[in-house]
């Protein structure tokens, strides 16, 4: 969902989390998720890696920023677009 749509109160769904659709909520499935609290405090670096090993492939790193940007709102952050944690990705995997 777009981060400006989402209600706290409404979220009941992975796809009511800020940049879930439905394709991303299938690899959240994927990976044990089936509810939003579900991803309360876990790690969104530990959660692409799983999603990498579970699926065969090397997703793309802006996957780590959605990971991160669902995480930190269900640990009680605002709603934001996922690129706004595209620097912090950058920074914590040392690429620059």
């Amino acid at each position: 969902m777009h981060p400006a749509k989402v209600k706290r109160e409404h979220v009941q769904r992975l796809t009511d989390l800020p940049n879930i659709g439905p394709a991303m909520a299938a690899d959240l499935q994927m990976l044990g998720i089936s509810r939003p609290e579900q991803l309360t405090g876990r790690d969104p670096y530990a959660l692409y890696d799983e999603l990498c090993a579970v699926t065969a492939t090397r997703h793309d790193p802006c996957v780590i920023d959605v990971f991160i940007s669902v995480v930190r709102f269900m640990d009680g952050g605002e709603a934001r677009a996922w690129w706004a944690f595209t620097a912090e990705r950058k920074g914590f995997l040392g690429e620059g």
